[in-house]
């Protein structure tokens, strides 16, 4: 998913280079949904993952 963010980010950062405002805004929002989605799924797999070994 962290993959998926850095392609998005990526393609807005291109947008923005040759002026497409609304494109780069939409990639840019996708990522930044994407990573906060991976950022929430992995302190949810330490959280519950480190109480599995116990």
């Amino acid at each position: 998913m962290l993959h998926y963010a850095v392609v998005f980010f990526v393609i807005a950062l291109i947008a923005a280079v040759f002026g497409f405002g609304g494109i780069a805004a939409g990639a840019a929002g996708i990522a930044k949904i994407l990573f906060i989605v991976f950022v929430i799924l992995a302190v949810a797999t330490f959280l519950f993952g480190r109480n599995r070994g116990t």
